[in-house]
């Protein structure tokens, strides 16, 4: 009986790796609310080490719901926030919850690929990305595009929950998710292009047992 009903909550399981890989449909929408609430310690870890200056550009890679995307806005009201997404179900919500900042021109949202980022080298001061590693491509290119918009001194910080941690949760299967240790998450930055000394990754330990990392990586 244990295995049938393991068998029949698979396809759930599976879904869910799907949806939050890529939120689509009204499901996309519940699981994209759900994000804003587990996302909210891991985006003070990350927007705490990114540390923006009130004038800086930054960039959210993957900004999901747009919450990240609003407490940047907060964090540079003299700069600029862009962020980029490749779920239209995303977009549309990012954009509601941060409809008077991008009236006003300080925020920019875009659907696309995280593989050819739509701006000119060198034009953030700093760069985030808050679970969203797991849906970079293997061959570099994302991590390649963070490194090339990066003005020189600029900070790309990213947050991923630590494999260890990712093992036990059954949605994050090798088919949605490409999970990282500590060694993993520094090796792929510096296949993107940073200097290994630049990079400087730590662990945190968040409630319920949560094993996140930061990686903190400066642009030569």
């Amino acid at each position: 009986m244990a295995n049938i009903a393991s068998a029949g909550v698979a396809p759930l399981w599976r879904w869910l790796g799907h949806q939050l890989a890529h939120p689509e449909g009204g499901g996309g929408v519940l699981v994209g609310r759900a994000m804003s609430l587990a996302n909210r310690a891991p985006y003070r870890l990350a927007i705490g080490a990114l540390r923006p200056a009130q004038r800086d550009r930054v960039l959210e890679i993957g900004f999901g719901p747009g919450a990240g995307i609003a407490a940047l806005a907060e964090c540079v009201p003299g700069g600029h926030v862009a962020g980029i997404e490749g779920s239209p179900a995303m977009l549309r919500l990012a954009a509601s919850r941060n409809r008077g900042a991008v009236a006003g021109g300080q925020v920019e949202l875009r659907e696309g690929d995280f593989r050819a980022l739509p701006w000119a080298g060198a034009s953030f001061d700093g760069v985030l990305a808050v679970n969203v590693a797991y849906f970079f491509d293997a061959g570099g290119a994302a991590a390649s595009e963070i490194r090339r918009v990066l003005k020189p001194g600029g900070r790309a910080v990213l947050y991923v929950t630590d494999r260890s941690t990712m093992a036990r949760w059954p949605f994050a299967g090798a088919d949605t998710h490409r999970t990282y240790d500590a060694a993993g998450l520094r090796r792929l930055l510096v296949e993107g292009g940073f200097r290994d000394a630049d990079i400087r990754v730590v662990a945190h330990r968040l409630p319920f047992g949560v094993e996140g990392l930061v990686a903190v990586a400066r642009a030569a």
